[in-house]
C-alpha cells in the first residue's frame, strides 16, 4: 500500500483529561515496530469501560495515563505489517484483542484460564512493548487505551493482540466480538457453565447482560430472570431469551429476597453484569445455598465488596469471568462464523450507527440506557 512504512494522518477521538469529552483531532500513527500489524478501523462499538475509564477514574476505575485515545471493541483491515509478522497480509479482516494469547506463556498453554501475561502490564497502561504508542498529536504522545485505541481511523496493536477473521465478515457487527457480546456471551458458557434445564438470573440488561442471557439460552437453561432497573429493558430482553423481566424498583425489598421468592429457594447461576459491589452481593445471595453459581461479569478495579461467609460455607461458588474465557486469537474467528451462520445473534445489539465525530453522543445514550 502507499502508505506502508509512512506515518499515516487521521482523525481521532482523544481524551485530553479525565471528566472531560473527548475531541476530534488529527492524529500522526506511526509504522508498526517489530512484530505489530496497523491497521484501518472501520468499526468499534463503544463499551461501558470506555466511558467508565474517562468518568469514574479514581472512582471505580484506576486513572490511566492521559491524554488518551479510548476504544476497544474494534474491527477493520490490515493496512501494513512489520518485519517478524506471520498470518496476516494487508487486507485481511481483523479484529484486534485487548486481551492477547502469545500461546507461549504459562497462562496461555493452560486450559484453566484465557488470561495472557504477554505485554499484559504495558497495555494496561496505554503502551506497546517498547515502552511507547504509536500515536502522537500536536507533539505530544497519545496513549491508546488497553493496548488498542479504537477510536481511530488507524491504530497499531502487536501480532498477539489481533485475530484474522472470514473475508466476508461484516466489520460494523462483528466488533462487537471484540469485548461485550462475547464477554457475557462466555460468561455463560465458559465460566458459568450452564447446564441444560437450570435456572439463572442476568443483572444488567445492557450488552453484556443480554450476551450472557444469549448464552444461558444457547446453554439450555430452562428459566432466565433478567434483572435491570430500566422498564423498557423487558420487552428488548425477551428476544434474547429472558422469560421472566424483574424490575427492583417495583418492590420494597432487597432483589435477593424477591428471587429467592420467586424462584423458591434460589437460582442455579446469577451473573452480574453491572460492576455494582452491591449488585454482586444481591446476585450471589440470590443463588441457591447448596450449589449456586454467582458469576462475576461486570468491571470494577478500586471498590471492595463484603460477603456473609455462611453464603459461601454453605456450597455457592462466586467467580469472576473476563472475556468470557475466551482464547481470543483461537475463538474470536469461531465466534464470527456462528454468527454469520445465524447460531448467535449481534444485529440485534445495534441501536445506533453514528459517525466518529458522534462518540460523545454515543457516550450519551449508553449511560442513558437507549443502547
Amino acid at each position: 500500500m502507499a502508505t506502508e512504512n509512512k506515518v499515516i494522518r487521521c482523525k481521532a477521538a482523544v481524551a485530553w483529561e479525565p471528566g472531560k469529552p473527548l475531541c476530534i483531532e488529527e492524529v500522526e500513527v506511526a509504522p508498526p515496530k517489530a512484530h505489530e500489524v496497523r491497521i484501518k478501523v472501520v468499526a468499534s462499538g463503544v463499551c461501558h469501560s470506555d466511558w467508565a475509564y474517562l468518568y469514574e477514574c479514581g472512582k471505580g476505575m484506576r486513572t490511566r495515563p492521559f491524554p488518551l485515545v479510548l476504544g476497544h471493541e474494534g474491527a477493520g483491515m490490515v493496512e501494513s505489517v512489520s518485519e517478524g509478522v506471520c498470518g496476516f497480509s494487508p487486507g485481511d479482516k481483523v479484529i484486534p484483542l485487548f486481551l492477547p494469547q502469545c500461546k507461549e506463556c504459562e497462562f496461555c498453554l493452560s486450559p484453566k484460564t484465557n488470561l495472557c501475561s504477554k505485554n499484559w502490564e504495558k497495555t494496561q497502561q496505554g503502551v506497546l512493548e517498547d515502552g511507547s504508542s504509536r500515536f502522537t498529536c500536536r507533539g505530544q504522545q497519545l496513549y491508546q487505551f488497553v493496548g488498542v485505541g479504537s477510536f481511530s481511523e488507524y491504530t497499531v496493536v502487536p501480532e498477539y493482540n489481533i485475530t484474522k477473521i472470514h473475508p466476508d465478515a461484516p466489520l460494523d457487527r462483528v466488533c462487537l466480538l471484540g469485548c461485550g457480546v462475547s464477554t457475557g456471551y462466555g460468561a455463560a458458557l465458559n465460566t458459568g457453565k450452564v447446564e441444560t434445564g437450570s435456572s439463572c438470573a442476568v443483572f444488567g440488561l445492557g450488552a453484556v447482560g443480554l450476551a450472557a442471557v444469549m448464552g444461558c439460552k444457547a446453554a439450555g437453561a430452562s428459566r432466565i430472570i433478567g434483572v435491570d432497573i430500566n422498564p423498557d429493558k423487558m420487552e428488548i430482553s425477551r428476544k434474547f431469551g429472558v422469560t421472566e423481566f424483574v424490575n427492583p424498583k417495583d418492590h420494597n425489598k432487597p432483589i435477593q429476597e424477591v428471587l429467592m421468592e420467586l424462584t423458591g429457594g434460589g437460582l442455579d447461576y446469577c451473573f452480574e453484569c453491572v460492576g455494582n459491589v452491591a449488585v454482586m452481593r444481591s446476585a450471589l445471595e440470590s443463588c441457591k445455598a447448596a450449589w449456586g453459581t454467582c458469576v462475576i461479569v461486570g468491571w470494577t478495579e478500586l471498590e471492595e465488596i463484603t460477603l456473609a461467609p455462611i453464603d459461601l460455607l454453605l456450597g455457592r461458588t462466586m467467580k469472576g469471568s473476563y472475556f468470557g474465557g475466551w482464547k481470543g486469537v483461537d475463538s474470536v474467528p469461531r465466534l464470527v462464523e456462528d454468527y454469520m451462520s445465524g447460531r448467535i445473534m449481534l444485529d440485534e445489539f445495534v441501536t445506533h450507527t453514528l459517525s466518529l465525530e458522534q462518540i460523545n453522543k454515543a457516550f450519551d445514550l449508553m449511560v442513558s440506557g437507549k443502547r
